[in-house]
């Protein structure tokens, strides 16, 4: 076993939490034990309240649109079946959409009779947001983006992409799960009609835990698939749906991680989110320089400004290999397969890649034993 501390580099997918977030959950489910899950909800009312002041203030939003979900593809799922197509209607995505939601939207498309159709990409991979411009039409009901792919560094041109739906009063969903926690976030500038996100990956947060974004004016459009007594409430008898994002939730979730997202949301803000992005895209910076002097490692990050998130393979190693090998040397990045993003990788002519994520909280001596590692694979290589 290597006797090395852990050099962690997979934030993408789920970051590091804090001891003080850890904390915050830990104090809740001790007071579940004295009080009862009730009772202690009750208790930490003002705390839990809190969560969607801080939420909106990540966002760039009103607290009334944010609703609490236990994942980024619950929230973008709940939405997304509220809307119904008729046949020839057009669904419009990104050619690195991610593969979650590019599965359900196809499935919606055939459930309909819609089609779901590529935005071409530019020569550096964003979309191209002329072709896009072009495309729009009555037909076209729906834009769905993944602002930050997860097999690289490509960010989108998501307020741009926002200004041409919202011309054409075309519905825009945007997953932000790569971007909320690492870089600002501003709704309104964004233009989009419903973002999602996880906690559990730049926010540093739980698994279990994620934020929903729907625009007030979006809102009322959208109509539940299934329902209960709290997203619809007994008024004068009569189940009434709530008039805020909250119509989403249900009347069932768990309060210590709800608490422990709202801490990471809260030390998230209070470093500043300029301040992460700077620290995370210099740190990524510094990775990719080294690697690009590595005749045996192949880059394969794409666009003209690039995130935390870093996509290599190496020559006559498979990806596994790759990891396998770092993993022994206390080392933990990830794989990415086709699925994750089947559009980008089978268009590449790529099956997987090894993808690399520093945070923050990523030091000095961690970046060198990790470069150390990769430079040394030139040694299994076949």
């Amino acid at each position: 076993m290597n006797a090395q501390p852990l050099a962690y580099f997979n934030h993408a997918g789920a970051s590091l939490m804090s001891a003080s977030t850890v904390d915050a959950m830990v104090s809740h489910l001790h007071l579940e034990t004295r009080l009862g899950g009730y009772g202690a909800a009750v208790h930490q009312h003002k705390a839990l309240a809190a969560v969607y002041t801080h939420a909106a203030q990540l966002l760039g939003c009103d607290a009334d649109e944010i609703a609490l979900t236990d994942s980024h593809s619950r929230g973008w799922r709940e939405v997304m079946n509220c809307l119904h197509f008729t046949p020839g209607d057009r669904i419009l995505v990104g050619r690195s959409e991610w593969g979650g939601n590019y599965a359900a939207l196809t499935h919606i498309a055939q459930r309909d009779g819609a089609v779901v159709e590529t935005i071409p990409s530019t020569p550096t991979g964003e979309v191209c947001l002329t072709q896009l411009a072009a495309m729009l039409d009555h037909r076209v009901r729906l834009i769905s983006l993944t602002w930050l792919p997860a097999n690289g560094g490509l960010i989108q041109p998501a307020a741009h992409v926002g200004a041409l739906a919202h011309a054409a009063k075309i519905p825009f969903f945007l997953d932000a799960a790569q971007a909320v926690g690492q870089m600002p976030v501003d709704v309104r500038s964004l233009n989009c009609d419903v973002l999602t996100t996880p906690g559990r990956k730049w926010l540093r947060g739980p698994r279990g835990t994620g934020l929903l974004y729907v625009r007030r004016g979006f809102l009322q459009a959208l109509q539940p698939a299934a329902l209960d007594h709290f997203s619809a409430p007994l008024t004068n008898g009569q189940y009434q749906l709530r008039d805020d994002a909250r119509r989403f939730e249900t009347s069932e979730a768990n309060m210590a991680a709800r608490l422990g997202l709202g801490q990471a949301i809260q030390e998230a803000l209070a470093q500043g989110l300029d301040t992460i992005q700077a620290h995370v895209q210099s740190k990524a910076s510094k990775i990719r320089e080294a690697l690009q002097g590595m005749p045996h490692i192949q880059n394969h990050d794409v666009g003209t400004q690039l995130s935390g998130l870093i996509a290599f393979t190496a020559q006559g190693l498979t990806s596994d290999t790759v990891r396998t090998h770092l993993t022994q040397q206390g080392i933990e990045l990830a794989v990415n397969g086709t699925a994750f993003t089947p559009l980008d990788m089978r268009a590449r002519g790529l099956t997987d890649v090894v993808r690399i994520s520093p945070h923050t909280t990523t030091t000095d001596e961690e970046i060198a034993r990790l470069l150390d590692a990769v430079s040394n694979l030139a040694d299994l290589t076949p």
